[in-house]
């Protein structure tokens, strides 16, 4: 659970295999000072079962969440990325910006952004 999950502005989206929920993903209305532009989401929580991870359930829920966020003329979406996960955001298009930094007990994020529009 995250702050602002409850938001109507919040989104949630989750991608079934059968009957089982296999990847989730949530955009929250937040803007990072690092981007310029004004209309900005954030993935906030995004997650794929363990057993079906790189069969591109990550992708697609990704890519599903960018296309609704494009249709309400979302400018930019944004995260904190974890370490690993650094090239998974750079293979869908995404971009360092800043510098990298801890959050503890987790490790090593960096912010990475990409322009929908």
């Amino acid at each position: 659970m995250f702050d602002g999950d409850d938001l109507e502005s919040t989104l949630h989206f989750g991608l079934f295999l059968k009957d089982e929920i296999v990847a989730i993903a949530s955009f929250m209305k937040n803007k990072n000072d690092l981007l310029k532009s004004k209309n900005q989401y954030q993935l906030r929580g995004m997650a794929v079962l363990k057993k079906v991870q790189g069969m591109g359930f990550g992708k697609k829920i990704l890519a599903f969440g960018e296309k609704a966020l494009k249709a309400e003329d979302i400018e930019t979406v944004w995260c904190n990325a974890r370490k690993v996960a650094v090239n998974f955001y750079n293979r869908n298009g995404y971009e360092i910006i800043g510098k990298p930094f801890n959050i503890e007990g987790i490790g090593t994020h960096y912010v990475m952004f990409k322009n929908l529009q």
